[in-house]
């Protein structure tokens, strides 16, 4: 399918008119903000259909696949956020110190105005959606760039914000590169983007020129560690898992695995068999097994397994941009397969001997966006003291993701600042300062001309 990209024109014609309502300050009460979301939900439920299949298109997603990593996650946030609007939003009483008295302390959460989100296209519709929710719910105009990647789910995403919204409130641009630049040289109120760091580093640099905050959700190469003694068939089939998902193309997917050189022939034998239990005797087969969302990822991620040692797999099949679950064996950082974010099903596969050496290792490089252990509770909370991520799952991968009590968002080169459940509206709202002194005292200490520090060092020393 090819996709409509929007007029620059009409573009500029949203832009000035949400412009114009931001800096009058018009924006939706907590009220109209829960009708805002309601709204969003039906519009996301009557088009669940075209979206599931939009998503099978554009990434061979299954309907499950799509309903569990897509959709039914922006259900649970749409309804959180419903269902804590009112409290988020409200005015919070905070203490005045005595030498301030009797004035009292408030902090109002406002919205920025009008924010810029731009989407990726590995799951194009909840990393669009969720950054929404969040604008919204803290009571923002919006416009939204999903990927031209996934043509498919844009036109779905489009429909469904045409239905939810007016263009005031949220707007959908489709588009590429000169969509892009037009929409980064505009001055907004917030920028969230999330995709990989070249593009994010054009981003950060445009906002900055702008001085307009951003918060950039980024990737890396996120490792597992795999302890001695630790339940591998379990393990494996976990880590297995966190790399099929989306066929890899998760920008918190295992990038690559530790395991204790004695235990090397044990992952790859149990990885062998998960694989087997989810996906059968045939992963080309299997109708739960994703493709890659274009040949251009195709070759990129195929052209790793030229030399490389396969212990596991390594069919694929350009015309299916078919890439089935692969494992190779590694060491160091040499091997092309280790010198950027895979974002694909291929799983490096690296040895240790003492967990140290794996601690310095990760530290040695880039922040990586998630870590994953398997293990003891002694060995987790050394690596959770020892290493810095985005964020950390022990004992599985990918699921500290879909908890929208914690917060998710990278460090360092994985990106900065963070999102999910509450801390979305948190970061969509600018908390106002407000002091409110009472007109009938004047406490002569603060005014000119100065006399007494000796009294004024003992009151505030």
């Amino acid at each position: 399918m090819s996709l409509r990209f929007t007029p620059i024109s009409e573009i500029e014609t949203v832009y000035q008119r949400q412009r114009s309502l931001s800096n009058q300050r018009e924006f939706a009460s907590p009220a109209e903000r829960i009708a805002q979301l309601k709204r969003l939900r039906k519009s996301i439920a009557k088009h669940e259909v075209a979206l599931l299949l939009a998503l099978q298109q554009d990434l061979g997603k299954s309907n499950y696949e799509g309903f569990l990593t897509e959709v039914g996650v922006t259900y649970q946030e749409i309804d959180f956020h419903i269902k804590h609007i009112k409290h988020w939003s409200a005015h919070r009483r905070v203490t005045t110190p005595w030498f301030l008295l009797p004035s009292s302390s408030k902090v109002i959460p406002e919205p920025f105005g009008q924010v810029l989100i731009m989407a990726p296209w590995n799951y194009p519709f909840q990393l669009l959606m969720n950054p929404l929710i969040g604008a919204i719910s803290a009571g923002n105009r919006a416009v939204l760039r999903p990927s031209p990647e996934v043509p498919n789910v844009a036109a779905v995403i489009e429909t469904v914000v045409a239905e939810a919204f007016s263009s005031e409130e949220v707007f959908v641009v489709q588009g590429s590169i000169d969509e892009n630049q037009w929409l980064l040289q505009q001055q907004w109120d917030y920028i969230f983007f999330t995709g990989g760091p070249f593009l994010g580093k054009i981003v950060a640099k445009a906002a900055a020129e702008k001085l307009i905050p951003i918060t950039l959700e980024l990737g890396g190469k996120s490792p597992a560690i795999i302890e001695q003694g630790c339940d591998m068939k379990t393990a494996a089939k976990r880590v297995i898992w966190g790399k099929s998902v989306n066929a890899g193309q998760t920008c918190i997917a295992p990038d690559y695995v530790w395991v204790h050189r004695s235990e090397k022939q044990a992952f790859v034998d149990a990885a062998k068999q998960a694989l087997t239990q989810m996906y059968g005797s045939d992963m080309l087969a299997s109708p739960d097994y994703g493709r890659m969302v274009n040949e251009r990822a195709f070759d990129r991620v195929s052209a790793y397994l030229q030399g490389a040692d396969v212990v596991l797999g390594g069919r694929a099949i350009r015309e299916e941009k078919f890439i089935e679950t692969t494992v190779v064996a590694v060491e160091g950082w040499s091997a092309p397969v280790m010198c950027e974010e895979i974002f694909g099903p291929i799983l490096p596969l690296r040895t240790y001997d003492r967990l140290d050496e794996v601690i310095a290792d990760i530290n040695a490089h880039e922040k990586p966006l998630a870590l994953y252990f398997f293990g003891s509770d002694a060995g987790a909370k050394k690596v959770l003291a020892k290493t810095s991520s985005g964020g950390v799952s022990i004992n599985d991968t990918l699921v500290h993701v879909a908890n929208h009590h914690l917060p998710f968002g990278g460090v360092g080169g994985s990106g900065y600042g963070s999102y999910r459940g509450r801390q979305t509206f948190e970061i969509f709202s600018h908390k106002k300062s407000v002091m409110k002194s009472p007109l009938w005292l004047n406490v002569p200490i603060k005014y000119p001309p100065y006399k007494g520090l000796s009294l004024l060092k003992r009151l505030l020393g």
